[in-house]
């Protein structure tokens, strides 16, 4: 069968009725993030597919186009997120991975990026700079608790002791952004806009899971992420550094994984994170393992250290120094401005 590699013209139904069932497959791969991504990024999405003569779909790739002057021009499946990359076919892969390839060189793309979540038959060179952490979940939350330490299980106990309660829902999202930003200020990273989130609420609203803890009234740990099939992903997570001594990041992600068992949800993703970092031991200390991500890398003038922006990196490391001491409300501002641009 011969295929034919084009820009997707079809609607979103189709799309993820080819997607869902296929291998590698996430909550990223869906068509609804399209209009996320163009709506309140800007950017362009070049949604392409493979099909056979039949006009059937063979492959899909999402993939989408972030430019900037700053930082430069990407070509990443997908942005600010864990996984993208192809779906489908060996062969119909193969073309649309060439599509991909030659808009890179077309378009003067420094770095075309697929972030797959498994190995793929490409002759690409491939980064495992990030990996993720996963947790396989029983069906009886009380065996997954003793399962733990007697320390983290005296973690997980100790914020309702001082008064602290988890709330789930969509009106989360403002409290969640409330914490999020003032914890990626204090890392000295710019944050994502709030309208991002509110998007994917607003998109994804049984998919999307958010919630907060709360002492009190004031919100002091959040945490967003999505359900697909038998997995959950915790996407993003944050808490407020004043409040560490009680730990409510604990009780926070204990909720979502109770949340989950009662959703028979079999496989809690904890995100990716750097290996051997304190993230990555954080992750690691409720039982979990690690999983490699693929992401598959072409590189202008074929470098073979190529990556997308990152704080580590040392023309840049001015920049987290200096973003810890603006004004939380300057940095909520700003951040949006400039993230967007940082695939």
């Amino acid at each position: 069968m011969g295929l034919i590699a084009e820009r997707y013209a079809g609607d979103g139904p189709e799309w993820d009725r080819f997607a869902v069932p296929q291998p590698g497959f996430t909550h990223f791969h869906q068509f609804g993030w399209k209009s996320i991504l163009e709506d309140v990024f800007g950017h362009q999405c070049l949604y392409f597919v493979a099909r056979g003569d039949d006009g059937s779909l063979a492959a899909i790739l999402p993939l989408v186009r972030v430019k900037s002057v700053l930082f430069g021009h990407y070509l990443v499946s997908m942005p600010f997120l864990n996984y993208g990359g192809p779906l489908g076919s060996g062969e119909g892969i193969g073309a649309l991975v060439g599509e991909a390839t030659g808009e890179a060189r077309r378009s003067g793309a420094r770095l075309l990026e697929l972030r797959s979540r498994t190995p793929l038959s490409l002759e690409l060179p491939v980064s495992h700079r990030k990996i993720t952490v996963v947790l396989d979940l029983p069906s009886d939350q009380e065996v997954l608790f003793r399962s733990f330490s007697s320390k983290l299980r005296s973690q997980i106990r100790r914020p309702a002791k001082e008064g602290v309660t988890v709330r789930f829902g969509s009106d989360q999202v403002e409290p969640f952004y409330e914490v999020f930003s003032c914890h990626m200020r204090d890392l000295g990273t710019p944050t994502l806009p709030r309208r991002f989130f509110q998007a994917i609420a607003d998109r994804f609203p049984v998919e999307s899971w958010f919630g907060c803890a709360w002492l009190g009234e004031e919100p002091v740990a959040c945490g967003a992420g999505f359900r697909w099939g038998d997995e959950f992903e915790m996407t993003w997570a944050s808490a407020l550094a004043k409040y560490n001594r009680i730990a409510p990041n604990m009780m926070l992600y204990w909720a979502f994984m109770e949340r989950a068992i009662a959703a028979r949800v079999q496989l809690f993703n904890f995100g990716r994170c750097n290996p051997d970092s304190g993230t990555h031991r954080f992750k690691r200390q409720w039982g979990s393992r690690d999983e490699a991500l693929w992401w598959y890398q072409w590189a202008s003038g074929g470098a073979t250290d190529a990556g997308t922006p990152s704080p580590d990196q040392g023309k840049y490391a001015w920049g987290p120094r200096l973003w810890r001491h603006l004004p939380l409300g300057l940095s909520r501002v700003l951040g949006p401005w400039i993230v967007k641009s940082i695939p």
